[in-house]
């Protein structure tokens, strides 16, 4: 993958892909909220190939994250929840396993990230919350604590 950056005028500048282009704004969306805007575009993208490819459909998808940064520099994301809420023709269990899987597995933003910042997440599903504040299996960010971890008997 390969991004080139050019100056434009003043605070604006033009992002270039393999693909595509577009115009970044700055500050009136800052860097940060585009990182952010990745982050979510990247599981919301997961949301809806996910459920595509086991027959399921999923409507009304709206993801809302919160980063909560550093006061100083440098003023990285600590911790982000992501708040997923949409309907579905599939039960609360599938819907769980199909957030969990983009946030576990196929999103790469998010597993960039998740070694340096503690990510928690709440669920939606159908207007019934069935996951509220739970912490990704290996988000924990720096502060992990295994406890005491057992070896195997040789």
């Amino acid at each position: 993958m390969k991004v080139t950056v050019s100056h434009l005028s003043e605070m604006k500048f033009e992002a270039k892909t393999e693909k595509s282009s577009f115009i970044i704004d700055a500050p009136q969306i800052s860097p940060l909220e585009y990182f952010l805007s990745g982050i979510i575009s990247c599981s919301a993208t997961d949301m809806v190939m996910i459920p595509k490819n086991q027959g399921k459909t999923v409507s009304n998808l709206v993801i809302s994250g919160d980063a909560i940064r550093n006061e100083d520099f440098p003023k990285k994301f600590n911790t982000l929840h992501l708040d997923y809420n949409f309907n579905s023709d599939a039960d609360d269990i599938v819907a769980a396993r199909w957030v969990m899987a983009s946030l576990e597995t196929y999103c790469s933003t998010i597993n960039t990230i998740r070694d340096s910042v503690a990510v928690s997440y709440s669920i939606t599903h159908n207007g019934k919350k069935i996951k509220e504040n739970e912490k990704i299996i290996s988000g924990g960010g720096l502060k992990i604590d295994m406890g005491k971890i057992e070896s195997c008997p040789s």
